[in-house]
């Protein structure tokens, strides 16, 4: 699994004027719970990049005063007018204690149904999960392969081994549709099909037609 590594400092002051001064010298303050105790620290702005900025999934390796704290990304902040981070939580992980971690999907596999002129409709990028750290992964694969048209792959479809999904298992996460030119084609087909149905209507009539005749003349 990818990983970054983070060199920061303890925090020892707290309070607005002491966190202004921390992001005038382009440092983020940041929090580690999870683990024996909660360490409040900073780090440069620059070092946060790589997990903050990506839809991938990864560990961070925190040093702070010589010890390296095992964590993952849990929850960040952004300045409301400059858009900069202003803030970061990470979780330790501990090895013995579950934890709850949001894991991208990754789709693999052709649809049956794009094969069949559909189209692919993904509507979950991730899922959340609980899970012991040592069974964390960068992404959870999702083969849609077998997806017919008009189906749904749902959350209660998703493989996850020796971890509990949090989502609602009805939930739909990928689902292939049917094209414009399909529903052309369909709403086409009854009506190339209509004057045949009719043909054995007009035979039927022709018999009655000639009976009728006879009695017309008289």
């Amino acid at each position: 699994m990818k990983s970054i590594t983070i060199e920061g400092q303890l925090r020892t002051e707290s309070g607005k004027k002491a966190t202004r001064q921390l992001r005038s010298q382009e440092l983020v303050p940041g929090v580690i719970y999870g683990g024996e105790s909660e360490i409040n620290f900073s780090a440069p702005a620059a070092s946060f990049k790589s997990i903050v900025y990506t839809a991938e999934f990864m560990l961070a390796n925190i040093t702070i005063d010589g010890k390296t704290y095992r964590c993952i990304l849990k929850d960040l902040q952004f300045n409301k007018v400059s858009d900069l981070l202003s803030h970061v939580d990470f979780l330790e992980l501990v090895e013995d204690k579950k934890i709850i971690a949001t894991l991208p999907l990754k789709y693999v596999g052709v649809p049956a149904g794009v094969k069949a002129g559909g189209k692919l409709v993904t509507k979950m990028k991730s899922i959340k999960v609980k899970t012991l750290p040592k069974y964390l992964k960068e992404h959870i694969e999702v083969d849609l392969t077998e997806l017919q048209l008009n189906e749904n792959v749902r959350v209660e479809n998703i493989i996850a081994e020796n971890m509990e999904v949090l989502n609602s298992p009805r939930i739909p996460i990928a689902s292939v549709t049917m094209t414009r030119q399909l529903k052309q084609e369909e709403a086409a087909t009854p009506k190339a099909a209509a004057p045949k149905a009719a043909a054995p209507a007009a035979k039927a009539a022709a018999p009655a037609a000639k009976a009728a005749a006879p009695a017309a003349k008289k």
